[in-house]
């Protein structure tokens, strides 16, 4: 077994996609590719990687080192609050609920104290983003091109979840469901961009 496969195996077994462990090591996915398909033998950030695989730089590189694969889970460094229902098909109405009040759930990833957890809603987001799936989301992390992010229609205080498209210095909001009839939707002056999706649980 090389370094692909142990990452690979490493990432699989702690329920975490190749985008989740970009986020995690400040890396482009494209970069996870590479290391998981043998293209990089030797990547520059393998102890970031290590440390958001919950293992030692010596595991993935030569399979050794201590590491127990049943024992060693995600270190959950966030609990979040589950604070209203977003529907990712349409418009929908933010329901917001007392922090003290909402279900907390547990995120690996470090985030500020304004995350929250929203549970999705609707297809226009498959087949990445399930019906039921948790995205972490955090309102101080940089909505950039290519982010999932949850936005608000200030005026009627709606709020949706969609990929964030920036060409020609014009926002647009995409459904990654290539059936859905609204494929892009214009960010105009009365839609303000609540925070970008930082994790994602998934449904069982």
């Amino acid at each position: 077994m090389d370094i692909a496969n142990r990452v690979r195996e490493r990432r699989k077994s702690l329920g975490l996609t190749q985008y989740q462990l970009a986020e995690m090591t400040n890396s482009a996915q494209a970069s996870i590719q590479k290391i998981e398909k043998g293209t990089t033998k030797n990547p520059r950030n393998i102890e970031a990687i290590a440390k958001a695989l919950q293992c030692t730089p010596e595991y993935l590189r030569f399979g050794v080192g201590d590491f127990d694969n049943a024992s060693i889970g995600p270190e959950l460094k966030s609990k979040l609050p589950l604070i209203s229902w977003v529907q990712a098909g349409a418009w929908a109405d933010i329901q917001e609920i007392s922090r003290i009040e909402a279900e907390h759930f547990l995120c690996p990833i470090n985030c500020s104290e304004k995350a929250f957890v929203l549970r999705v809603q609707g297809v226009s987001m498959e087949p990445k983003f399930q019906d039921g799936d948790l995205i972490f989301v955090d309102p101080e992390a940089a909505c950039v091109h290519g982010s999932y992010v949850v936005a608000r229609l200030d005026d009627d205080n709606q709020a949706t979840f969609k990929q964030l498209i920036i060409e020609g210095g014009q926002k647009y909001l995409k459904a990654l469901n290539p059936n859905w009839p609204d494929q892009l939707i214009p960010i105009n002056g009365n839609c303000t961009l609540v925070g970008r999706v930082v994790f994602t649980g998934k449904s069982l």
